[in-house]
């Protein structure tokens, strides 16, 4: 299905619109590995109960939220971000997005306000699949990939409505789900 890491690191992947599970539920994940190995990606629209600061006191600006990243390792800290300018050492993964870089660079500019909420993006944890696992659960249209995107949308703090919005920008193939209600059963 995927086939290769080029082909695949940077694409999103939407939930379904009636995924329970709840680490998953009305996601959006940019992935950011694929191999024959497996898959990895982080949650962009779930954020978490803390805040940067709460996970790094030494980093004096601490407003700067922290999302679930995914199941996997959520004793971790990961990034993307948009300033490669300013963050060296990151991968690009898709069209000026960033997977990771020089993390005493990213704390020095988070401490000076030089780096703001909408050019970087923290995850506490990954979402990761095993070897085959993403391609059956494609197979099985768990999730939809969306190729195109705005990347506007990956910084924004709109969590609420980032899934919808995603769903939308699909055309109209998908745009009826994004106004699905998230329990059928109390229509």
């Amino acid at each position: 299905m995927l086939n290769s890491i080029s082909a695949a690191a940077g694409r999103l992947l939407i939930s379904e619109p009636f995924m329970m599970d709840p680490n998953f539920k009305r996601s959006v994940i940019l992935l950011t590995e694929y191999s024959e190995e497996g898959a990895m990606g982080f949650v962009l629209n779930h954020q978490g109960e803390f805040l940067l600061g709460d996970v790094l006191p030494d980093v004096s600006y601490s407003e700067i939220p922290v999302y679930e990243g995914g199941p996997v390792a959520k004793n971790t800290l990961h990034f993307i971000h948009r300033c490669p300018d300013k963050i060296p050492g990151g991968i690009e993964i898709w069209d000026n997005i960033f997977w990771g870089g020089d993390y005493e660079v990213v704390k020095q500019l988070i401490s000076n306000y030089q780096l703001i909420e909408d050019e970087i993006k923290f995850f506490a944890g990954y979402s990761g699949w095993t070897q085959g696992q993403l391609d059956d659960e494609l197979l099985e249209d768990t999730w939809i990939v969306a190729n195109r995107f705005n990347a506007v949308l990956i910084f924004s703090s709109n969590d609420n409505n980032l899934w919808r919005e995603i769903v939308i920008s699909l055309g109209n193939r998908y745009a009826h789900i994004a106004n699905f209600p998230e329990n059928p059963s109390l229509n």
